[in-house]
């Protein structure tokens, strides 16, 4: 087997080709802003002097539902090329593309219900219900946090390790 450039080792881990690469590049932006979600996501509620919970949830609606606008694009590149090229080596009912694609669900089931949850409120928001509405994208942070660490840390080291040439030229075309 001929090795490429992507190959090699740098400081004891993988180098990445590009479009794995490029899939690691963007989960910098998408943790600055998964890091705002969670801190003012943290916040509602806490203020027991607060009166308006639905203004609060209705611009952290905003704020998730563009940040989802920026997940989305990135998951559907992983689900719809990554994870199937990976899987004719490792499969995908259980191992770490199942779980990949399992944290990918928990983390959209979490957005969605805060979204589908804070489509109508009421007038009043008492704050248990703000706490409760914020908890989903609390949620959603978490599952997220743990996923992107596992994919930088697991998934595209063994991605790049499996993968031959021609497999990280087609993976190219769709990612780049």
């Amino acid at each position: 087997m001929e090795f490429s450039p992507c190959h090699m080792l740098q400081n004891g881990s993988v180098t990445l080709c590009p479009a794995l690469q490029q899939l690691l590049a963007e989960h910098g932006p998408l943790n600055e802003e998964k890091q705002a979600l969670f801190e003012t996501a943290k916040q509602i509620g806490n203020n027991a002097e607060q009166a308006d919970w639905k203004e609060e949830l209705l611009q952290l609606r905003e704020k998730v539902k563009l940040f989802l606008s920026h997940l989305d694009p990135h998951s559907e590149r992983e689900e719809g090329v990554l994870f199937p090229m990976m899987a004719k080596y490792i499969g995908s009912t259980t191992g770490p593309i199942a779980v990949m694609e399992y944290e990918h669900d928990q983390a959209k089931r979490n957005i969605a219900a805060f979204l589908e949850k804070t489509t109508m409120l009421d007038k009043e928001v008492n704050m248990e219900a703000a706490k409760e509405l914020a908890s989903y994208v609390i949620n959603a942070y978490m599952i997220l946090t743990e996923h992107f660490m596992k994919e930088e840390n697991v998934l595209f080291p063994m991605a790049e390790r499996m993968l031959s040439d021609e497999e990280k030229e087609e993976l190219a075309k769709h990612i780049l």
